[in-house]
């Protein structure tokens, strides 16, 4: 048993003061230190640096590990540009990327303060680097393959790579789930098998959805720059999907939807009344020049979202800290002092609930995944903590998932 002591510590009912958290893989009991080591008297007392704030482990829900030796390779600014870059490089990309690098991009993770990540996996090369990582790994088997042609062998090999997760989950932190890669990448046929298949063994169900507004010009009217795309590329030039179609498909089992910049409210308000929920990836969708998700309109509509890095092959870090910054510039419209504290529930407690996990929160019973946030000062007021938090956080102090100190 050890019990971990902080000048604050972050709870679902806000910020608290003067108290510690008992815990040995779970958590015991939130309480003052007196009262803790009545009940646990043998408990070894764990004392945070001054101005320290214990946050539950950050879960970055959506990140590509298999783009991690990106740098300057892809070409930012606009999607289409950046997605020809894509598959102009993706081969040398992914034969760069080794087990290494993708261990290296972990552990910047873990000292950031993800205790938790969603890793979607199109080819299940970083299964075994997910395997030895420390974090709790969410493992989206991705499935992509427009074409019917090719439709039952793309749907066979990704049902091996999920066979592959369920095996490792045996012996390590990995969840099994499912990904669908896009509206306009996915034959309608083996997306309903997915989906089905997700809901059969329960598992969790994310997809890229409407992240450019040329993805809702090609889905609504098979015309724009998807268009001369998909002629290139797969001679074809009509789209296998609408957006109310493809909306549809997931009716009957939620699902996180991943950037969502171009959805309209109604979409949105749609995707609420199904129990869906959205990642927003700031920095990817300012890098690719997606627009801005406006998430005052998912508080609106009270439609649960998470905030994710996304992986390399957009972004140029994955810390969920420098995540938070990019948000509170992208957002420049909410008062910061109100955007601080949602950027960080949407990343532990809301994530936690929409991905299934029993943590993202510090009170009884959830698993004992819990970060310190060492402050150069103690901040003025509660309210100002979360800001400070996220400003001066580069690296956190101490990281702890189910109880076993890894940072």
């Amino acid at each position: 048993m050890k019990i971990l002591v902080a000048d604050y510590i972050y709870t679902p009912k806000g910020f608290v003061e003067y108290q510690a958290v008992a815990f040995d893989t779970h958590i015991k009991a939130v309480d003052t230190l007196e009262k803790l080591l009545e009940t646990y008297p043998k408990a070894q007392i764990i004392r945070t640096a001054p101005h320290s704030v214990i946050y539950p482990g950050f879960i970055n829900t959506h990140v590509h590990l298999e783009f991690s030796a990106n740098k300057t390779s892809l070409e930012y600014g606009s999607f289409m540009p950046w997605l020809d870059s894509v598959i102009a490089n993706r081969d040398e990309l992914m034969q760069c990327c080794d087990n290494k690098m993708m261990h290296k991009e972990c552990d910047n993770m873990l000292r950031s303060g993800i205790t938790t990540f969603g890793a979607i996996s199109s080819f299940g090369t970083e299964l075994e680097v997910c395997e030895k990582t420390p974090q709790r790994v969410v493992f989206f088997n991705e499935l992509i393959g427009s074409n019917a042609q090719y439709a039952d062998m793309l749907y066979n090999d990704f049902l091996e790579r999920v066979k592959a997760s369920q095996s490792c989950s045996k012996s390590s932190k990995i969840i099994p789930a499912v990904a669908i890669h896009s509206p306009y990448s996915v034959h309608p046929v083996i997306l309903e098998k997915a989906v089905a298949l997700a809901k059969a063994h329960q598992m969790p169900l994310s997809s890229h959805f409407l992240e450019s507004q040329a993805e809702r010009e090609w889905l609504e009217k098979g015309e724009g720059e998807f268009k001369a795309f998909f002629e290139k590329y797969f001679n074809t030039s009509k789209p296998v999907s609408t957006i109310e179609e493809f909306i549809h498909a997931f009716d009957n089992y939620p699902a996180h939807f991943t950037h969502a910049v171009q959805a309209t409210k109604e979409e949105l308000a749609y995707l609420k009344s199904r129990g869906h929920s959205i990642a927003h990836c700031p920095r990817s969708n300012r890098y690719l020049g997606c627009g801005r998700l406006a998430v005052e309109t998912l508080r609106e509509l009270e439609l649960p979202y998470s905030v994710a890095t996304d992986g390399l092959s957009s972004n140029d870090s994955l810390s969920i800290f420098d995540e938070f910054r990019a948000a509170l510039m992208l957002h420049h419209q909410a008062p910061i002092n109100k955007l601080a504290p949602l950027l960080i529930k949407a990343s532990t407690q809301d994530a936690a609930e929409i991905l299934g996990l029993n943590c993202g929160r510090i009170e009884a019973d959830r698993l004992a995944d819990l970060v310190v946030v060492t402050l150069p000062d103690l901040p003025q007021t509660k309210e100002e903590i979360a800001l400070w938090s996220i400003i001066h956080t580069k690296e956190i102090s101490e990281v702890y998932i189910e109880g076993v100190k890894y940072v």
